[in-house]
Protein backbone atom coordinates (compact mmCIF):
# COMPACT_ATOMS: atom_id res chain seq x y z
CA UNK A 1 0.00 0.00 0.00
CA UNK A 2 2.51 2.58 0.90
CA UNK A 3 4.09 1.72 -2.66
CA UNK A 4 1.05 2.48 -4.30
CA UNK A 5 0.36 5.71 -2.60
CA UNK A 6 4.21 7.14 -3.34
CA UNK A 7 3.41 6.04 -7.40
CA UNK A 8 0.64 8.18 -7.24
CA UNK A 9 2.47 11.56 -6.09
CA UNK A 10 4.81 11.05 -8.53
CA UNK A 11 2.30 11.06 -11.43
CA UNK A 12 1.01 14.16 -10.80
CA UNK A 13 -1.53 14.57 -14.32
CA UNK A 14 -4.82 13.71 -12.78
CA UNK A 15 -4.22 16.36 -10.26
CA UNK A 16 -6.54 19.09 -10.04
CA UNK A 17 -3.58 22.01 -10.44
CA UNK A 18 -2.94 20.45 -13.84
CA UNK A 19 -6.83 20.41 -15.07
CA UNK A 20 -6.52 24.04 -13.85
CA UNK A 21 -3.14 25.11 -16.04
CA UNK A 22 -5.02 23.47 -19.12
CA UNK A 23 -8.11 25.18 -18.50
CA UNK A 24 -6.07 28.54 -17.80
CA UNK A 25 -4.40 27.40 -21.28
CA UNK A 26 -7.38 27.09 -22.71
CA UNK A 27 -8.75 30.34 -22.15
CA UNK A 28 -6.00 32.33 -23.07
CA UNK A 29 -5.87 31.02 -26.24
CA UNK A 30 -9.71 31.88 -27.14
CA UNK A 31 -8.93 35.54 -25.34
CA UNK A 32 -6.14 35.93 -28.13
CA UNK A 33 -8.40 34.96 -30.80
CA UNK A 34 -10.92 36.75 -30.16
CA UNK A 35 -8.52 39.72 -29.43
CA UNK A 36 -7.05 39.40 -33.07
CA UNK A 37 -10.73 39.33 -34.31
CA UNK A 38 -11.95 42.47 -32.42
CA UNK A 39 -8.85 44.49 -33.45
CA UNK A 40 -8.65 42.77 -37.08
CA UNK A 41 -12.05 43.81 -37.60
CA UNK A 42 -13.09 46.47 -40.36
CA UNK A 43 -14.03 49.85 -38.54
CA UNK A 44 -16.37 52.07 -39.32
CA UNK A 45 -15.64 53.91 -42.71
CA UNK A 46 -14.54 57.46 -42.44
CA UNK A 47 -14.82 59.27 -46.26
CA UNK A 48 -12.77 62.22 -47.82
CA UNK A 49 -13.98 64.23 -50.63
CA UNK A 50 -13.42 65.92 -53.77
CA UNK A 51 -14.96 67.37 -56.11
CA UNK A 52 -13.94 68.19 -60.04
CA UNK A 53 -15.86 70.40 -62.81
CA UNK A 54 -15.65 69.07 -66.02
CA UNK A 55 -16.28 72.33 -68.06
CA UNK A 56 -16.99 70.61 -71.67
CA UNK A 57 -17.60 72.54 -74.97
CA UNK A 58 -21.69 71.38 -74.48
CA UNK A 59 -21.86 71.63 -70.92
CA UNK A 60 -20.43 71.24 -67.59
CA UNK A 61 -20.47 68.11 -65.33
CA UNK A 62 -19.31 68.35 -61.61
CA UNK A 63 -18.24 65.02 -60.17
CA UNK A 64 -18.14 64.11 -56.25
CA UNK A 65 -15.52 61.58 -55.29
CA UNK A 66 -15.22 59.62 -52.42
CA UNK A 67 -12.91 57.44 -50.54
CA UNK A 68 -12.42 55.97 -47.20
CA UNK A 69 -10.04 58.16 -45.53
CA UNK A 70 -7.44 55.50 -43.77
CA UNK A 71 -6.98 54.31 -47.28
CA UNK A 72 -6.37 56.81 -49.61
CA UNK A 73 -3.26 55.07 -51.74
CA UNK A 74 -4.99 51.94 -52.34
CA UNK A 75 -6.16 51.06 -55.86
CA UNK A 76 -9.98 50.75 -56.38
CA UNK A 77 -10.77 52.68 -53.56
CA UNK A 78 -12.24 55.87 -54.77
CA UNK A 79 -15.64 56.02 -55.83
CA UNK A 80 -18.26 58.70 -57.99
CA UNK A 81 -20.28 59.63 -55.60
CA UNK A 82 -22.67 62.05 -56.94
CA UNK A 83 -23.15 63.71 -60.34
CA UNK A 84 -24.74 67.21 -61.62
CA UNK A 85 -24.97 68.58 -64.85
CA UNK A 86 -25.22 72.45 -64.84
CA UNK A 87 -28.41 73.50 -66.64
CA UNK A 88 -27.53 75.46 -70.09
CA UNK A 89 -24.21 75.34 -71.98
CA UNK A 90 -20.77 75.33 -71.39
CA UNK A 91 -18.66 77.60 -70.01
CA UNK A 92 -16.86 79.06 -73.02
CA UNK A 93 -20.49 79.94 -74.55
CA UNK A 94 -20.41 82.91 -72.20
CA UNK A 95 -17.35 84.83 -73.64
CA UNK A 96 -19.38 87.70 -73.92
CA UNK A 97 -21.11 87.91 -70.40
CA UNK A 98 -18.32 86.46 -68.60
CA UNK A 99 -19.90 86.66 -64.84
CA UNK A 100 -22.96 84.10 -66.33
CA UNK A 101 -20.38 81.35 -66.82
CA UNK A 102 -19.63 81.29 -62.28
CA UNK A 103 -23.30 82.42 -61.81
CA UNK A 104 -24.39 79.05 -63.88
CA UNK A 105 -22.26 76.86 -61.46
CA UNK A 106 -24.24 77.76 -58.50
CA UNK A 107 -26.84 74.99 -58.59
CA UNK A 108 -24.83 72.23 -58.62
CA UNK A 109 -22.23 73.61 -56.39
CA UNK A 110 -24.99 74.04 -53.73
CA UNK A 111 -26.09 70.15 -54.41
CA UNK A 112 -22.50 69.33 -53.26
CA UNK A 113 -22.47 71.19 -50.36
CA UNK A 114 -25.43 69.08 -49.21
CA UNK A 115 -24.08 65.49 -50.39
CA UNK A 116 -20.80 66.58 -48.76
CA UNK A 117 -20.59 66.15 -44.76
CA UNK A 118 -20.00 69.70 -43.30
CA UNK A 119 -17.14 68.69 -41.21
CA UNK A 120 -15.56 67.75 -44.68
CA UNK A 121 -16.65 71.10 -46.58
CA UNK A 122 -12.76 72.82 -45.65
CA UNK A 123 -10.47 69.37 -46.90
CA UNK A 124 -12.64 69.17 -49.99
CA UNK A 125 -10.29 69.93 -52.81
CA UNK A 126 -12.45 71.50 -56.07
CA UNK A 127 -10.90 71.54 -59.42
CA UNK A 128 -12.24 72.86 -62.60
CA UNK A 129 -10.57 71.36 -65.82
CA UNK A 130 -11.73 73.56 -68.54
CA UNK A 131 -11.75 71.43 -72.33
CA UNK A 132 -11.08 71.63 -76.33
CA UNK A 133 -14.40 73.91 -76.02
CA UNK A 134 -12.04 76.73 -73.46
CA UNK A 135 -9.28 75.93 -75.75
CA UNK A 136 -10.79 77.18 -79.02
CA UNK A 137 -12.41 80.31 -77.44
CA UNK A 138 -8.44 81.31 -75.82
CA UNK A 139 -7.35 80.74 -79.57
CA UNK A 140 -10.20 83.12 -80.91
CA UNK A 141 -10.03 85.17 -77.87
CA UNK A 142 -7.36 85.32 -74.94
CA UNK A 143 -8.53 87.81 -72.86
CA UNK A 144 -12.56 86.38 -72.64
CA UNK A 145 -11.13 83.47 -71.91
CA UNK A 146 -8.96 84.73 -69.26
CA UNK A 147 -12.41 86.63 -67.31
CA UNK A 148 -14.40 82.95 -68.11
CA UNK A 149 -11.94 81.37 -65.70
CA UNK A 150 -11.52 84.47 -63.82
CA UNK A 151 -15.68 84.33 -63.24
CA UNK A 152 -15.81 80.61 -62.25
CA UNK A 153 -12.78 80.80 -60.08
CA UNK A 154 -14.43 83.75 -58.15
CA UNK A 155 -17.62 81.81 -57.77
CA UNK A 156 -15.79 78.55 -56.76
CA UNK A 157 -13.96 80.72 -53.96
CA UNK A 158 -17.36 81.62 -52.37
CA UNK A 159 -18.03 78.00 -51.23
CA UNK A 160 -16.54 76.35 -48.17
CA UNK A 161 -14.36 74.17 -49.72
CA UNK A 162 -10.81 73.53 -50.74
CA UNK A 163 -10.46 75.29 -54.12
CA UNK A 164 -7.15 74.44 -56.10
CA UNK A 165 -7.70 76.07 -59.20
CA UNK A 166 -9.65 76.16 -62.86
CA UNK A 167 -7.34 75.85 -65.46
CA UNK A 168 -7.62 74.96 -69.27
CA UNK A 169 -5.92 71.40 -69.53
CA UNK A 170 -4.07 70.79 -72.69
CA UNK A 171 -5.53 67.83 -75.16
CA UNK A 172 -2.46 65.61 -74.22
CA UNK A 173 -4.13 65.50 -70.30
CA UNK A 174 -7.23 65.09 -71.41
CA UNK A 175 -6.23 61.93 -73.10
CA UNK A 176 -3.44 60.51 -70.54
CA UNK A 177 -6.35 61.12 -67.23
CA UNK A 178 -8.93 59.30 -69.39
CA UNK A 179 -6.35 56.04 -69.80
CA UNK A 180 -5.52 57.04 -66.17
CA UNK A 181 -9.15 56.57 -65.43
CA UNK A 182 -10.64 53.91 -67.10
CA UNK A 183 -7.50 51.54 -65.84
CA UNK A 184 -7.95 52.69 -62.43
CA UNK A 185 -11.61 51.66 -62.44
CA UNK A 186 -10.92 48.15 -64.41
CA UNK A 187 -8.08 47.74 -61.45
CA UNK A 188 -5.72 46.86 -64.28
CA UNK A 189 -2.72 49.19 -62.76
CA UNK A 190 -1.65 46.42 -60.40
CA UNK A 191 -2.24 43.73 -62.71
CA UNK A 192 0.07 41.82 -65.00
CA UNK A 193 -2.07 40.93 -67.49
CA UNK A 194 -2.42 44.74 -70.09
CA UNK A 195 -3.94 47.76 -69.87
CA UNK A 196 -6.99 49.57 -71.91
CA UNK A 197 -7.22 51.99 -74.36
CA UNK A 198 -9.25 54.87 -74.14
CA UNK A 199 -11.02 56.80 -76.86
CA UNK A 200 -13.29 60.07 -75.78
CA UNK A 201 -15.18 62.01 -77.89
CA UNK A 202 -16.48 65.38 -76.67
CA UNK A 203 -18.03 68.28 -78.67
CA UNK A 204 -14.86 69.74 -79.95
CA UNK A 205 -12.21 67.18 -79.38
CA UNK A 206 -11.58 63.48 -79.67
CA UNK A 207 -8.43 61.40 -77.70
CA UNK A 208 -6.97 58.32 -78.22
CA UNK A 209 -4.41 56.82 -75.61
CA UNK A 210 -3.19 53.38 -75.67
CA UNK A 211 0.07 51.45 -74.96
CA UNK A 212 1.68 50.77 -78.18
CA UNK A 213 3.96 47.63 -79.34
CA UNK A 214 5.85 49.68 -81.75
CA UNK A 215 8.45 52.35 -80.98
CA UNK A 216 6.72 56.10 -80.67
CA UNK A 217 8.26 58.51 -83.48
CA UNK A 218 6.85 61.65 -82.48
CA UNK A 219 7.74 63.11 -79.01
CA UNK A 220 4.42 65.17 -78.81
CA UNK A 221 2.97 61.99 -78.78
CA UNK A 222 4.33 59.79 -75.56
CA UNK A 223 3.65 60.33 -72.11
CA UNK A 224 5.17 58.04 -69.65
CA UNK A 225 3.62 57.31 -66.39
CA UNK A 226 4.97 54.96 -63.09
CA UNK A 227 2.16 53.52 -61.11
CA UNK A 228 2.12 50.88 -58.23
CA UNK A 229 5.41 49.83 -59.02
CA UNK A 230 4.81 49.88 -62.84
CA UNK A 231 6.32 51.88 -65.89
CA UNK A 232 3.63 52.93 -68.70
CA UNK A 233 5.01 54.21 -71.82
CA UNK A 234 1.55 55.67 -73.56
CA UNK A 235 0.97 57.11 -77.23
CA UNK A 236 -1.74 60.27 -76.91
CA UNK A 237 -3.03 62.79 -79.38
CA UNK A 238 -6.13 65.39 -79.24
CA UNK A 239 -7.31 66.00 -81.94
CA UNK A 240 -8.45 69.62 -81.86
CA UNK A 241 -11.68 70.46 -83.93
CA UNK A 242 -12.75 66.82 -84.11
CA UNK A 243 -15.33 66.61 -81.68
CA UNK A 244 -18.31 65.82 -83.15
CA UNK A 245 -20.30 69.03 -83.26
CA UNK A 246 -17.18 71.07 -84.25
CA UNK A 247 -16.84 67.72 -87.14
CA UNK A 248 -20.26 68.97 -88.32
CA UNK A 249 -19.24 72.18 -89.05
CA UNK A 250 -15.87 71.13 -90.90
CA UNK A 251 -18.45 68.87 -93.03
CA UNK A 252 -20.98 71.04 -93.51
CA UNK A 253 -18.69 74.09 -94.23
CA UNK A 254 -17.25 72.17 -97.17
CA UNK A 255 -20.77 71.29 -98.44
CA UNK A 256 -22.08 75.01 -98.14
CA UNK A 257 -18.62 75.69 -100.30
CA UNK A 258 -19.93 73.48 -103.37
CA UNK A 259 -22.84 74.21 -102.81
CA UNK A 260 -21.65 78.30 -103.08
CA UNK A 261 -20.04 77.34 -106.19
CA UNK A 262 -22.73 74.56 -107.98
CA UNK A 263 -25.16 77.93 -107.26
CA UNK A 264 -24.35 81.31 -107.20
CA UNK A 265 -28.23 82.19 -106.60
CA UNK A 266 -29.96 83.19 -103.09
CA UNK A 267 -30.88 81.48 -100.92
CA UNK A 268 -28.54 78.88 -100.60
CA UNK A 269 -29.88 74.98 -100.80
CA UNK A 270 -27.61 72.64 -98.74
CA UNK A 271 -28.68 68.99 -99.79
CA UNK A 272 -27.43 66.55 -96.94
CA UNK A 273 -27.08 62.92 -97.16
CA UNK A 274 -26.68 62.83 -93.33
CA UNK A 275 -30.01 64.22 -92.10
CA UNK A 276 -32.98 62.06 -92.49
CA UNK A 277 -35.27 62.77 -95.98
CA UNK A 278 -37.51 65.30 -95.33
CA UNK A 279 -35.88 67.21 -92.75
CA UNK A 280 -35.64 71.19 -93.56
CA UNK A 281 -34.58 73.84 -91.76
CA UNK A 282 -33.19 77.31 -91.99
CA UNK A 283 -30.07 77.87 -90.88
CA UNK A 284 -27.38 81.19 -90.55
CA UNK A 285 -23.83 80.73 -92.66
CA UNK A 286 -22.37 82.10 -89.39
CA UNK A 287 -23.45 79.32 -87.04
CA UNK A 288 -21.70 76.83 -89.09
CA UNK A 289 -18.77 79.06 -89.99
CA UNK A 290 -17.93 81.27 -86.98
CA UNK A 291 -15.60 78.90 -85.39
CA UNK A 292 -11.46 78.98 -84.96
CA UNK A 293 -11.47 75.39 -86.43
CA UNK A 294 -13.05 76.72 -89.80
CA UNK A 295 -10.63 79.96 -90.50
CA UNK A 296 -9.71 79.01 -94.35
CA UNK A 297 -13.53 79.07 -94.94
CA UNK A 298 -14.64 82.34 -95.83
CA UNK A 299 -18.21 82.68 -96.72
CA UNK A 300 -20.78 85.66 -96.62
CA UNK A 301 -23.49 86.11 -94.00
CA UNK A 302 -27.10 84.71 -94.66
CA UNK A 303 -29.35 82.13 -94.93
CA UNK A 304 -29.18 78.53 -96.23
CA UNK A 305 -31.91 75.82 -96.52
CA UNK A 306 -30.55 72.85 -94.85
CA UNK A 307 -32.24 69.51 -96.52
CA UNK A 308 -31.96 66.33 -95.36
CA UNK A 309 -31.43 62.84 -98.20
CA UNK A 310 -30.91 60.19 -95.69
CA UNK A 311 -28.60 58.56 -98.01
CA UNK A 312 -25.69 56.82 -95.92
CA UNK A 313 -22.95 56.15 -98.02
CA UNK A 314 -23.18 59.38 -99.74
CA UNK A 315 -22.85 60.88 -96.09
CA UNK A 316 -19.94 59.22 -94.84
CA UNK A 317 -18.28 60.08 -98.76
CA UNK A 318 -18.66 63.71 -97.57
CA UNK A 319 -17.63 62.97 -93.58
CA UNK A 320 -14.06 61.56 -95.57
CA UNK A 321 -13.45 64.74 -96.71
CA UNK A 322 -12.69 66.50 -93.14
CA UNK A 323 -9.79 64.35 -93.12
CA UNK A 324 -6.45 64.81 -94.69
CA UNK A 325 -4.62 61.17 -95.47
CA UNK A 326 -2.97 62.31 -98.10
CA UNK A 327 0.72 62.65 -96.87
CA UNK A 328 2.18 61.26 -93.45
CA UNK A 329 6.22 62.51 -92.66
CA UNK A 330 5.72 59.04 -89.92
CA UNK A 331 6.17 55.22 -90.82
CA UNK A 332 2.34 55.18 -90.25
CA UNK A 333 0.12 57.69 -89.34
CA UNK A 334 -3.90 58.54 -88.32
CA UNK A 335 -4.69 61.66 -90.34
CA UNK A 336 -3.55 65.38 -90.71
CA UNK A 337 0.19 63.93 -91.14
CA UNK A 338 -0.30 62.97 -87.38
CA UNK A 339 2.53 59.71 -86.11
CA UNK A 340 -0.03 56.91 -84.69
CA UNK A 341 1.22 53.37 -84.37
CA UNK A 342 -1.09 50.21 -84.87
CA UNK A 343 -3.89 50.42 -82.42
CA UNK A 344 -3.07 47.66 -79.90
CA UNK A 345 -4.93 45.79 -77.41
CA UNK A 346 -8.50 46.08 -76.18
CA UNK A 347 -10.46 49.97 -75.79
CA UNK A 348 -12.88 51.53 -73.71
CA UNK A 349 -14.74 54.18 -76.03
CA UNK A 350 -16.61 56.40 -73.72
CA UNK A 351 -18.16 60.33 -73.47
CA UNK A 352 -19.86 60.92 -76.97
CA UNK A 353 -18.71 57.71 -78.46
CA UNK A 354 -20.78 55.40 -75.98
CA UNK A 355 -24.19 57.85 -75.92
CA UNK A 356 -24.42 57.87 -79.86
CA UNK A 357 -23.83 54.42 -80.10
CA UNK A 358 -26.25 53.72 -76.92
CA UNK A 359 -28.96 55.49 -78.25
CA UNK A 360 -29.06 53.41 -81.41
CA UNK A 361 -28.11 50.30 -79.96
CA UNK A 362 -25.58 49.56 -81.68
CA UNK A 363 -22.86 48.92 -79.06
CA UNK A 364 -22.28 44.86 -79.80
CA UNK A 365 -22.38 44.64 -83.73
CA UNK A 366 -19.77 43.87 -86.22
CA UNK A 367 -18.27 46.71 -88.13
CA UNK A 368 -20.70 45.57 -90.77
CA UNK A 369 -23.61 44.67 -89.31
CA UNK A 370 -23.70 48.29 -87.33
CA UNK A 371 -22.77 50.41 -91.27
CA UNK A 372 -26.36 48.36 -92.04
CA UNK A 373 -28.24 49.01 -89.45
CA UNK A 374 -27.15 52.83 -89.41
CA UNK A 375 -27.92 52.69 -93.54
CA UNK A 376 -31.45 51.64 -92.76
CA UNK A 377 -31.31 54.35 -89.54
CA UNK A 378 -30.57 57.41 -91.67
CA UNK A 379 -33.18 56.61 -94.94
CA UNK A 380 -35.98 56.50 -92.23
CA UNK A 381 -38.18 59.46 -93.03
CA UNK A 382 -37.15 62.74 -90.87
CA UNK A 383 -41.45 62.44 -89.65
CA UNK A 384 -41.36 58.73 -88.50
CA UNK A 385 -38.01 59.64 -86.22
CA UNK A 386 -39.67 62.51 -84.96
CA UNK A 387 -43.02 60.10 -83.84
CA UNK A 388 -40.60 57.65 -82.76
CA UNK A 389 -38.73 59.78 -80.13
CA UNK A 390 -40.98 62.26 -79.34
CA UNK A 391 -39.32 63.81 -75.63
CA UNK A 392 -35.83 64.39 -77.42
CA UNK A 393 -34.86 67.83 -78.63
CA UNK A 394 -35.18 67.72 -82.59
CA UNK A 395 -31.57 69.65 -82.22
CA UNK A 396 -29.75 66.63 -81.06
CA UNK A 397 -32.24 64.11 -82.79
CA UNK A 398 -31.53 65.27 -86.27
CA UNK A 399 -27.98 64.86 -85.65
CA UNK A 400 -27.23 61.15 -84.59
CA UNK A 401 -27.15 60.20 -88.11
CA UNK A 402 -24.37 62.39 -88.65
CA UNK A 403 -22.85 61.43 -85.42
CA UNK A 404 -22.80 57.92 -85.78
CA UNK A 405 -21.13 57.86 -89.20
CA UNK A 406 -18.48 59.99 -87.86
CA UNK A 407 -17.87 57.90 -85.14
CA UNK A 408 -17.76 54.92 -87.63
CA UNK A 409 -15.43 57.16 -90.10
CA UNK A 410 -13.58 58.36 -87.18
CA UNK A 411 -12.49 54.66 -85.53
CA UNK A 412 -11.81 53.38 -89.39
CA UNK A 413 -10.15 55.44 -91.44
CA UNK A 414 -8.91 58.03 -88.84
CA UNK A 415 -7.76 55.80 -86.20
CA UNK A 416 -7.53 52.60 -88.40
CA UNK A 417 -9.39 49.99 -86.82
CA UNK A 418 -10.84 47.17 -88.55
CA UNK A 419 -13.10 44.44 -88.96
CA UNK A 420 -10.80 42.41 -87.17
CA UNK A 421 -10.06 44.34 -84.35
CA UNK A 422 -13.81 46.05 -84.59
CA UNK A 423 -14.69 43.66 -80.88
CA UNK A 424 -11.43 45.15 -79.18
CA UNK A 425 -13.89 48.27 -78.67
CA UNK A 426 -15.67 48.38 -75.79
CA UNK A 427 -18.50 51.35 -75.31
CA UNK A 428 -18.53 51.94 -71.93
CA UNK A 429 -20.39 54.92 -69.64
CA UNK A 430 -19.43 53.48 -66.45
CA UNK A 431 -16.97 51.17 -64.36
CA UNK A 432 -18.06 50.30 -61.10
CA UNK A 433 -20.50 53.05 -60.79
CA UNK A 434 -18.49 56.05 -61.71
CA UNK A 435 -18.35 57.42 -65.09
CA UNK A 436 -14.98 56.75 -67.73
CA UNK A 437 -13.95 60.36 -68.51
CA UNK A 438 -10.54 62.15 -67.59
CA UNK A 439 -11.79 64.08 -64.06
CA UNK A 440 -10.94 60.95 -61.64
CA UNK A 441 -7.30 60.50 -63.56
CA UNK A 442 -7.20 64.22 -63.25
CA UNK A 443 -8.52 64.46 -59.05
CA UNK A 444 -5.83 61.33 -58.60
CA UNK A 445 -2.76 62.31 -59.91
CA UNK A 446 -3.23 66.02 -58.11
CA UNK A 447 -3.76 64.57 -54.90
CA UNK A 448 -0.87 61.79 -55.45
CA UNK A 449 -3.56 59.17 -54.78
CA UNK A 450 -1.49 56.63 -57.00
CA UNK A 451 1.83 56.34 -55.90
CA UNK A 452 4.84 55.22 -58.40
CA UNK A 453 5.80 52.46 -56.35
CA UNK A 454 3.43 49.58 -55.16
CA UNK A 455 1.99 49.93 -51.57
CA UNK A 456 2.95 47.41 -49.10
CA UNK A 457 0.46 44.57 -48.49
CA UNK A 458 -0.12 42.49 -46.01
CA UNK A 459 1.14 38.95 -45.61
CA UNK A 460 -2.45 37.47 -45.76
CA UNK A 461 -5.74 39.33 -46.11
CA UNK A 462 -7.91 39.42 -43.10
CA UNK A 463 -10.13 36.69 -43.62
CA UNK A 464 -7.27 34.57 -44.06
CA UNK A 465 -5.89 36.06 -41.14
CA UNK A 466 -8.67 34.81 -39.00
CA UNK A 467 -9.04 31.65 -40.60
CA UNK A 468 -5.27 30.77 -40.20
CA UNK A 469 -5.50 31.94 -36.21
CA UNK A 470 -8.73 30.24 -35.33
CA UNK A 471 -7.37 26.53 -36.99
CA UNK A 472 -4.43 27.28 -35.41
CA UNK A 473 -6.10 27.36 -31.82
CA UNK A 474 -8.11 24.46 -32.17
CA UNK A 475 -4.87 22.54 -33.51
CA UNK A 476 -3.46 23.36 -30.12
CA UNK A 477 -6.46 22.54 -28.42
CA UNK A 478 -7.08 19.34 -30.05
CA UNK A 479 -3.17 18.63 -28.85
CA UNK A 480 -3.54 19.78 -25.50
CA UNK A 481 -6.84 17.53 -24.97
CA UNK A 482 -5.19 14.26 -26.56
CA UNK A 483 -1.44 14.89 -24.12
CA UNK A 484 -3.87 15.36 -21.12
CA UNK A 485 -5.87 12.15 -22.32
CA UNK A 486 -2.84 10.18 -22.89
CA UNK A 487 -1.00 10.75 -19.69
CA UNK A 488 -4.53 10.20 -17.76
CA UNK A 489 -4.58 7.08 -19.37
CA UNK A 490 -0.94 6.12 -18.66
CA UNK A 491 -1.28 7.05 -15.14
CA UNK A 492 -4.50 4.61 -14.84
CA UNK A 493 -2.49 1.93 -16.67
CA UNK A 494 0.39 2.45 -14.03
CA UNK A 495 -2.12 1.89 -10.49
CA UNK A 496 -3.49 -1.22 -12.01
CA UNK A 497 -0.15 -2.64 -12.71
CA UNK A 498 0.89 -1.71 -9.46
CA UNK A 499 -2.37 -3.13 -7.80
Amino acid sequence: MDEQREVKVKNPWHKPLVIFLAAVITVGIITMVAISIVQNKPLHQKYKYGIVLDAGSSHTSVFIYEWPAEKENNTGMVRQKHTCNVKGKGISSYSANPQGAGASLQECMEEAKQKIPTHRHPETPVYLGATAGMRLLRMENEEASDKVLDSVAHSLKRYPFSYQGARIISGQEEGAFGWITVNYLSENLRKPTGTLGALDLGGASTQITFVPQQNIESYDNSIDFRLYGNDYHLYTHSFLCYGKDQALKLSMGKKLKSALKADETDPIELRDPCFHPGYNSTRTVPSVVDTPCMKEVKLANGNFFHVGLGNWSQCQQSIRKVFNSSYCPYSSCSFNGVFQPSVYGKFGAFSAFFFVMDFLNLTSDTLATTKQRLATYCSKPWKKIVENYPKIKEKYLSEYCFSATYILTLLEDGYNFTSDNWKDIKFIKKIRDSDAGWTLGYMLNLTNMIPAEAPDTPLMPYGGYVTFMMLFSLLILVLLLLVYLYFRQSTRTTQKDII
